[in-house]
Order: C-alpha cells, then sequence, then structure tokens
C-alpha cells in the first residue's frame, strides 16, 4: 500500500464529528485537501458524498477513508481510538467507484450535467403518475413506464434506495447498473433490468407539463425535466478506503444474506 505522508482532515458539522475532528488534529499535522494525497473524512455517509462530490468539482480526486460518527456509515470505517490513522491507512484495503453522469434537458430548454455516486432518480413532482419513455443505447425498451419513479444505481448505491425500491443487490465488481422502478402501476409486474455500465439509458418524460417530474442525482436536484440520459463516468473513478475486512465489497456481499 502506498505511504500517505500529506493527509486532509475534514469533517461534518455535526457536534459529535468537530468534537472528533479536535482530539484526531492533535494526533498528526494535516494539510489542505488540495494539498493532499488522502483525506481521512469524519461523519456519516451523505457527508462522504458530498466530500466526493467536491472532489470531482474541484477537479483534484484523492483516496478518502471514512470514520462514521454518522447513523449508516456503509462508506465509512469504525470510529475508535485504538490504532492511529497512519496506522490503519497502511493497512487499508482501496476500492474503486465509478460513478454516474447525468445529463438532464428540462422543458425551458435548459441542460444540467451532474455526477451521481449511488443513484439517479426520476421522480413524479405531483399527485398525478409520471410516464416516461425508457430507452437503452438507442432503442426504445419501454415505451410508456406508469410509475411514481425509477431510478439507475451504481454497485456502491445498490444497497441504498435502490434496495428499499425492492432493486437489486450488484456485487461491486460487477460493473453492471440497476435499472428500478419506484411503485410501478403499468406494466406492474416489471422488477427493472441489470444492465451493463457502459450502457446509456435515456428517460423521456410523456406529457411533461401535466406530469412533471423531477430527477435526483445524489442530493442535488433538477425540477421540470423531459428528458434524463444516464451512464456510467469512469473518468472520475474514485477511491474509497476501509481498514481489513471490512471493505464495501464485504458489505455488499454481506447484505445478499441479511433477513
Amino acid at each position: 500500500m502506498p505511504e500517505f505522508t500529506r493527509l486532509a482532515l475534514l469533517a461534518s458539522p455535526t457536534d459529535r464529528a468537530q468534537e472528533a475532528c479536535d482530539a484526531l488534529r492533535k494526533s498528526r499535522e494535516w494539510v489542505a485537501p488540495e494539498d493532499a494525497q488522502a483525506a481521512v473524512v469524519i461523519g456519516g455517509d451523505g457527508f462522504m458524498l458530498q466530500t466526493l462530490h467536491a472532489m470531482i468539482d474541484a477537479e483534484h480526486i484523492i483516496p478518502a477513508f471514512g470514520l462514521n460518527l454518522g447513523t449508516v456509515g456503509f462508506l465509512m470505517n469504525k470510529y475508535r481510538s485504538g490504532r492511529s490513522i497512519d496506522e490503519r491507512l497502511a493497512k487499508a484495503t482501496q476500492i474503486q467507484i465509478s460513478p454516474l453522469r447525468m445529463t438532464a434537458t428540462t422543458n425551458a430548454g435548459e441542460v444540467h450535467s451532474v455526477c451521481a455516486i449511488n443513484e439517479v432518480s426520476i421522480l413524479r413532482e405531483t399527485r398525478q403518475t409520471a410516464k416516461l419513455e425508457v430507452s437503452v443505447n438507442g432503442k426504445v425498451r419501454m415505451p410508456e413506464l406508469a410509475c411514481d419513479g425509477v431510478l439507475v444505481a451504481t454497485p456502491a448505491g445498490s444497497t441504498a434506495y435502490n434496495l428499499s425500491a425492492n432493486g437489486p443487490i450488484l456485487p461491486l465488481s460487477s460493473n453492471m447498473l440497476a435499472l428500478t422502478p419506484i411503485s410501478p402501476f403499468r406494466p406492474r409486474r416489471w422488477r427493472g433490468a441489470i444492465l451493463p455500465e457502459s450502457y446509456e439509458i435515456v428517460f423521456k418524460a410523456l406529457d411533461a407539463v401535466k406530469r412533471p417530474v423531477l430527477v435526483v442525482a445524489d442530493q442535488k436536484e433538477v425540477r421540470d425535466v423531459s428528458e434524463v440520459r444516464v451512464k456510467a463516468w469512469p473518468e472520475h473513478r474514485l477511491t474509497l478506503m476501509f481498514d481489513r475486512g471490512q471493505s464495501l465489497e464485504d458489505r455488499i456481499f454481506a447484505e445478499q444474506f441479511m433477513v
């Protein structure tokens, strides 16, 4: 494993995370994120996603080692003080994940392009059911999907919203995407699809004015969309670090046997 001598320390604004940050700050010298070789991230999954998005926006992507002081902490490691951070990083397992690139066109013709690490969700804005046309690699696979919404999840995000919507859990090394409907009305029995990450998925809102839809890419939202394009974005591959035996791949595999 590479030795990281320049580390950045980042913490969510919660009281617990700030207290842990203050304690850890005294243990070694830290540098600014733009000068760091890796980042230690204190908080929960939401703050880790926020940190990874900031890396992509700043075009300075470095490995991230999370310390969980949030709720679930699926992307994080246990927060404990038995070993030093340098010791844990030296023995950590590195896992690479590819985010999604989402390009949304609004009814007004505006184009928004953002990334998603977990999933892209298309959702109805009002009480009326959304009606969507679903195409894969330029071919219409579903002329009309009536639903509350539909999502595309990465393997890293397949145990999050996707799993709650009864979508499949994807092994991290599968290089696949989960296409999962949310409360489908027609066709009622459609349970989604598993697609290679190299495929492009396009959603078109049918009757977008009467039945408005929005799209959410992780924590970023665009309303009143007419078309959404989703594809893996391997150029922005991210690296997460985990204690041995506790990697994201191990956790995703274990989720398949949870009852």
